[in-house]
């Protein structure tokens, strides 16, 4: 086990909201970070009287909380939304809400592979740094919420990477391949501190404040951090037990080749 993966196991438990009372902690949380503490349009707390935030498509979503052990507090949480089995023509949000750039098209072959990272949302006093989003809706002011430790940053870098672990080995149990996101480019400049940044695939949109729709194959961020971030991608794929080191068996079954490292979309 290297540093990173012991400070992950430390510090953090990543918990599948699978029931109806982590349901319920997912969406209050969703409600206070959204909803009460963010000015974002869409998120008015008047149209959630129950003070639980949730949509349709939760029902065909995974969701995630994050739970800090030292303090024994849920400080992050995430939902993955899958492909519609039932209804596999149906569009993710990202598809629904912005624009993308001629030449990209999830055909019918990507979308049962495809799923969006959405409501990706951490309590800002953990592990806050200047000018830091720690939100795909923007960031995220929580008051009177206990901090992380220094000793806690230096160990493990930022509870985001922490929700990143549980998404990308969720994606190995339903075969999701391709992942989409709209979120600030602030925070995908973030991610990829760590290797995990997505493709932009389209211009600024206001969907819920400005946004860009974002892409990636995971295969490709798995090569990537496999070559570059060696410690997160033992982390992440519990040393090649979750995803392989070696991914060609699924790019075949994928179709899918590696992205040029250079990728150049005009805005």
């Amino acid at each position: 086990m290297n540093e990173l993966e012991a400070a992950f196991h430390q510090y953090f438990e990543i918990v599948n909201a699978n029931t109806p009372e982590l349901l319920k902690e997912a969406f209050s949380l969703r409600f206070r970070i959204l909803c009460v503490h963010n000015d974002i349009s869409g998120f008015n707390p008047v149209d959630y009287p129950d003070k639980l935030e949730n949509d349709e498509y939760d029902n065909r979503s995974v969701h995630f909380l994050l739970r800090h052990r030292p303090t024994n507090t849920f400080i992050g949480t995430t939902r993955l939304i899958l492909p519609d089995r039932q209804h596999p023509k149906n569009k993710l949000p990202t598809e629904l809400n912005t624009q993308f750039y001629p030449g990209f098209q999830i055909d019918s072959s990507m979308r049962k592979h495809a799923a969006e990272i959405s409501r990706f949302a951490i309590l800002s006093d953990f592990f806050k740094r200047k000018n830091e989003h720690s939100t795909l809706a923007g960031p995220v002011d929580v008051p009177n919420q206990p901090t992380g430790k220094p000793h806690e940053r230096r160990r493990f870098p930022h509870p985001m990477l922490a929700l990143v672990v549980g998404i990308i080995q969720t994606c190995a149990q339903y075969e999701i391949y391709h992942l989409l996101s709209s979120m600030e480019p602030a925070l995908n400049k973030l991610l990829g501190f760590y290797g995990l940044q997505l493709n932009p695939i389209g211009p600024l949109t206001d969907y819920h404040g400005l946004r860009t729709p974002y892409h990636v194959c995971l295969l490709d961020v798995l090569d990537r951090i496999y070559q570059n971030q060696r410690m997160i991608w033992e982390l992440v794929t519990d040393h090649g037990n979750i995803w392989p080191a070696d991914l060609t068996s699924l790019r075949t079954k994928n179709k899918s080749q590696p992205a040029p490292d250079n990728i150049c979309i005009p805005g």
